[in-house]
C-alpha cells in the first residue's frame, strides 16, 4: 500500500487517514471461549461497515521464538483497520456494538486501546 500521498499538512486528507486499531482485551479466567463466541457473531456485521477495511480477534500463538513474551491465555486482541478515525467513531456507536458490549461485560476485565497511523 502506497502512503505516499497523504499529506498531514492537508487537513482534508488527515481526517481520512487510514487508521489501524489494536485493541487488546483481557477477559476474566477461563472465559476467552465464551467471550470468542460472542465477538464472532458481530464480526459480519462489523465488516460490512462503512469505512471497515479489516476487522478480527487473535490471540497469542505458540512458537518457539525467543523474543515472544509469555502466552496470555486470557487476552484476545482485535485488529481493525478504519479508513477514517471518523468511520471508526461511528463504529464504536452502532447498536450492535452497544448490544455486544452489554452481553461481554460480565466477562471483561479491561482493555488497552491502541489507535495507530501509517508513516
Amino acid at each position: 500500500m502506497d502512503f505516499s500521498h497523504q499529506s498531514s499538512n492537508e487537513p482534508e486528507k488527515k481526517a481520512l487517514q487510514m487508521i489501524i486499531v489494536i485493541a487488546s482485551i483481557e477477559i476474566a479466567d477461563g472465559k476467552r471461549d465464551t467471550f470468542l463466541e460472542e465477538f464472532h457473531k458481530i464480526v459480519p456485521l462489523v465488516r460490512e461497515e462503512k469505512g471497515c477495511m479489516e476487522y478480527g480477534p487473535t490471540v497469542d500463538a505458540e512458537t518457539d521464538i525467543g523474543l515472544q513474551q509469555p502466552l496470555r491465555p486470557d487476552v484476545v486482541v482485535v485488529v481493525e483497520k478504519w479508513e477514517s478515525v471518523s468511520a471508526l467513531n461511528d463504529h464504536l456507536g452502532a447498536p450492535h456494538m452497544e448490544e455486544y458490549r452489554t452481553k461481554v461485560s460480565e466477562i471483561v476485565r479491561g482493555m488497552d486501546l491502541r489507535i495507530l497511523k501509517p508513516t
